[in-house]
């Protein structure tokens, strides 16, 4: 069932942790018909007991119901360090939505609530996790804990970038990638939601930035968030519009129909040069679809979660 579906009744963002957790459960109960269905031991805060290790911690209860062998994990065992930085331009405002809702989401929204649905997964996994904000400055920072209290004040923080517009807002994204990169001194699996909006002289900065943040072997995924409808298939009407740049605030006038398919054509040559890029520079690139649900975000972090440890 569609995550979205299952969401009908929620009408904002007024409460992140319980949409989270929404998103969460019917990820979960998906992968029972999945090629994951063994990772739902690690939800449940036990993993599956190997060969030789003690067996101090052995949840002797569960080997009673399940006849397997499962040892707990505790509050204060962090098995992972994360890092999640959201671009929080003013082209991640697009599009303009007056009542942001899970079934009516502009490129913040969801890279939003991704960013919780992923947290709510490290915090049931005792994984420590950090969060970094930049727009046309670098709007926030907290390093990576795992305590219930930082946990909900990165949910608020969160919160706000949805509730706060931005205007006007341009940034240089390599430019607080740098930044960041110098704050993250222990091996971290980071994860980068942007629409990778910059001018083609910024590309080779920008991978330049990404590589910087693979320093230290962190392990870096990133989440192209883009409306593939209107961004990429630029599916508006043949009336006569005016297309503003929301960061510049430069403007066209056109019809659609009169370059559609030249414009599809480049945009879908920048996207293979970005993964082609990314390939080349050893970093996770996935496209993230705001038309779509959370479950590429989630399957991409428990591959590239096994991978890592």
């Amino acid at each position: 069932m569609d995550i979205r579906q299952a969401l009908d009744k929620t009408e904002s963002f007024k409460n992140l942790d319980l949409l989270a957790k929404q998103v969460v459960e019917g990820f979960i109960a998906g992968m029972h018909k999945s090629p994951f269905h063994g990772f739902s031991a690690e939800f449940a805060e036990h993993k599956i007991y190997n060969q030789g290790e003690s067996t101090r911690h052995i949840d002797w209860k569960l080997y009673a119901k399940t006849d397997k062998l499962y040892t707990k994990r505790y509050d204060d065992e962090t098995n992972l360090r994360c890092h999640i930085i959201i671009d929080n331009s003013s082209s991640m405002h697009y599009p303009e939505i007056g009542d942001i809702s899970i079934n009516n989401l502009n490129k913040i929204g969801f890279s939003v609530l991704a960013a919780a649905s992923l947290m709510e997964v490290l915090k049931k996994q005792r994984d420590a996790v950090g969060l970094s904000v930049y727009s046309d400055a670098y709007d926030y920072y907290a390093p990576e804990r795992g305590s219930e209290r930082h946990h909900q004040m990165l949910l608020n923080t969160l919160s706000q970038l949805v509730i706060q517009k931005k205007h006007s807002k341009q940034t240089d994204t390599y430019k607080y990638l740098h930044e960041i990169a110098e704050k993250i001194h222990r091996r971290s699996m980071i994860f980068l939601f942007t629409d990778m909006f910059q001018t083609v002289e910024d590309d080779d900065k920008l991978f330049e930035a990404l590589r910087h943040l693979k320093y230290n072997k962190h392990e870096v995924i990133l989440f192209h968030v883009f409306d593939k409808k209107k961004e990429w298939q630029f599916d508006f009407d043949n009336n006569p519009k005016k297309f503003i740049d929301l960061e510049t605030g430069d403007f066209i006038n056109l019809y659609a129909d009169n370059i559609k398919d030249n414009y599809e054509n480049r945009v879908k040559l920048y996207f293979d040069a970005l993964r082609l890029k990314c390939l080349q520079y050893k970093i996770k690139y996935v496209e993230a679809n705001v038309n779509e649900d959370f479950n590429q975000v989630l399957t991409t972090y428990m591959v590239e979660r096994r991978k890592f440890i």
